[in-house]
């Protein structure tokens, strides 16, 4: 199915939406803040880092990774501060972020675009239904993990989340199906893009099921065309992934699967489907009030280079991780961690301290974390 057919039902459910509500008919419009109900808040957080890459990066960039990526140097992965409002029927959010995460994930935005880790607004479409319409730089649905490393059970990020958006600009709509299930629908500039690098708009969606407390399973995908000037031989990518979170007691465990194909358009003339797939593997034991230790195996498999360009000349990209990671809780807000994280791959993919190409890798990496 074609990108611009997926638009045209999404604008048509969206129109149906607005025609049968009672928007524009209340008594106290959007634009009246609503004093009884609304709330503002403003908060901050500051992730400090110090990573030693034995591989040791003569630029100091280490390879593959957004995410607290610098070698040898102590540094601020991600610094922000958060503001957002919140009333009955509207919600706003502003996140303007600084740090290497920022230098490196905003690489290809523009200008002031490449401070935004969130700002996006919301409208409650009916008064008594919780459907959300959101609009901006919205926050991305896709695996298990996020850049907030506060919320994560390692450190580091997998391979997972740093080859999938970790922001979306364009349209949610957010429609809670029960009470134990909620539908995401987005319509996006595209994949992890906030300036459009094409006329085409994309799909997104989500799936969320909470059977109880302590499991949430989700289901996302997406679609849409990538064709760019950079990259003129892309055409349609068609994405989707499966994770779970699971909290019980002492232990929380999560696991994530994803798989995308790239339609690659070659010279001849042929189109081919190019396939790139994760699966993680997390858990975390709290074995004393203020500790916990966490562990992740990991997969990325990228035979085509759609995602991953190796640094040294070999066809594709594959590896494995293993991690483990020590976390003392000082304080509510402030979270000290230790990680050793090893990478194995049967190509030669990473290099050692001369440079020399490597099958395998290691890092030793430390942080403190605080919020307010």
């Amino acid at each position: 199915m074609q990108t611009f057919s997926l638009l045209n039902y999404m604008l048509v459910f969206l129109f149906y939406l607005l025609s049968n509500s009672n928007l524009y008919a209340q008594k106290a419009s959007l634009a009246n803040i609503d004093t009884v109900n609304s709330k503002f808040v403003v908060g901050g957080y500051i992730d400090v880092y110090y990573g030693y890459d034995f591989s040791q990066p003569k630029d100091k960039d280490r390879a593959y990774f957004v995410n607290s990526a610098r070698h040898n140097e102590l540094n601020i992965n991600l610094a922000y501060i958060s503001v957002e409002y919140t009333s009955s029927r509207m919600r706003a959010k502003f996140i303007p972020g600084f740090g290497t995460y920022m230098n490196a994930n905003y690489a290809a935005e523009q200008g002031t675009l490449k401070n935004i880790v969130e700002g996006n607004i919301g409208i409650k479409l009916f008064k008594n239904k919780e459907i959300w319409l959101e609009l901006g730089v919205l926050g991305s649905p896709y695996t298990n993990e996020t850049a907030i490393s506060k919320d994560q059970l390692m450190y580091s990020r997998s391979f997972a989340p740093e080859y999938v958006p970790y922001y979306l600009a364009g349209a949610k709509l957010g429609i809670p199906l029960s009470k134990k299930v909620h539908f995401s629908l987005y319509l996006l500039n595209g994949w992890q893009q906030i300036r459009d690098v094409n006329e085409s708009k994309s799909i997104g969606t989500q799936l969320e099921y909470r059977p109880h407390n302590s499991l949430l399973i989700s289901w996302s995908t997406y679609i849409g065309n990538e064709n760019s000037v950079i990259r003129p031989d892309f055409g349609n990518r068609y994405f989707t992934d499966v994770y779970f979170i699971y909290k019980k007691g002492k232990f929380t465990g999560t696991s994530c699967f994803y798989v995308g194909s790239q339609e690659t358009k070659h010279a001849a003339g042929k189109t081919e489907h190019q396939i790139w797939y994760n699966a993680n593997l997390i858990g975390s034991y709290k074995f004393a009030p203020k500790f916990s230790l966490s562990g992740r195996l990991e997969y990325f498999n990228d035979p085509k280079s759609v995602q991953i360009s190796p640094i040294n000349p070999v066809n594709g990209f594959s590896s494995a991780s293993a991690s483990l990671c020590l976390n003392y809780s000082i304080e509510k807000n402030i979270l000290a961690r230790l990680e050793s994280r090893s990478f194995f791959s049967d190509k030669t993919v990473f290099q050692n301290s001369e440079s020399n190409p490597m099958k395998n890798s290691q890092l030793l990496i430390g942080n403190i974390t605080v919020w307010f």
